[in-house]
């Protein structure tokens, strides 16, 4: 049975002033349906060779890290923290497992390089018509790659950030830097910095990028709830995503050279 609002604030009285083990358990158990709800909406279709119980396991182990590492004292609200550890579980699980056919594993690749090709001839992002002329290949198709690219990729700052290495339980990624600013796998000054160079990057996105940004690492939304409140199809938000995170990167990498010298 749920807690009530007074019984979680207690509760969380007791786990982090008392480590209050019991108190931790009923926190997790208050909380489980997040894992359900987020498993859900990130994955629609279940992998071949996988089952909807190893996505809760995997929730599970977010869900019991964003418990243990949470700070109540903080303006954060904890859905939006939890659900963003959740889902970073959920596809680092993915990700190891490799589920993403070799076929489709090159056509990304090849997507990618005629993505940046384009942008550089034409100095702006190409659109979906562009780079199926371009790859010989139909505009659904496009928009396919699309989506999968988007859900192959969203880690891909992590290592820009050199925090998503997967070394052991110490490794920190994106979301979590996003929604933790005690995140830091250096030192507190240096993540304090990081998060300074990140936050100042993100303003600098276009305004449908910048937004895509905000609603699916700060609301939680996925892809295609952020299609609707953006009136575009689901393919095109995981360009804009795709688009920001480029951005981003070469920001971080920027910023990183003149820090450097």
């Amino acid at each position: 049975m749920p807690l009530s609002a007074e019984q979680l604030k207690t509760a969380w009285v007791d786990f982090k002033v008392y480590k209050d083990s019991q108190a931790r358990v009923e926190l997790i158990n208050h909380y489980s349906y997040l894992v359900k709800i987020t498993s859900g909406r990130l994955v629609t279709s279940i992998p071949g060779g996988m089952d909807k119980e190893d996505l809760i396991g995997a929730g599970v182990i977010g869900l019991v890290k964003s418990v243990d590492q949470f700070d109540p004292t903080r303006d954060v609200k904890f859905e939006t923290y939890a659900i963003a550890l959740i889902r970073g579980a959920i596809l680092e699980m993915l990700r190891d497992e490799d589920w993403v056919p070799r076929s489709i594993r090159e056509k990304l690749k090849a997507l990618d390089r005629a993505h940046l090709k384009l942008e550089g001839q034409l100095g702006r992002p190409p659109t979906e018509r562009e780079l199926a002329e371009d790859l010989s290949i139909s505009d659904m198709e496009v928009s396919e790659l699309m989506v999968r690219m988007g859900r192959t990729n969203v880690y891909s700052l992590d290592d820009i950030l050199g925090t998503g290495n997967g070394d052991g339980d110490d490794s920190v990624h994106f979301v979590e830097m996003i929604v933790d600013e005690n995140a830091s796998t250096s030192g507190e000054v240096e993540g304090r910095e990081i998060r300074r160079i990140l936050a100042l990057g993100i303003d600098r996105l276009p305004e449908r990028e910048r937004m895509v940004v905000a609603l699916y690492y700060f609301e939680g939304l996925t892809f295609k709830e952020i299609g609707k409140l953006l009136a575009v199809s689901e393919s095109r938000v995981y360009q804009l995503h795709t688009q920001a995170m480029g951005r981003l990167r070469i920001f971080m990498q920027d910023q990183s050279s003149v820090n450097v010298a």
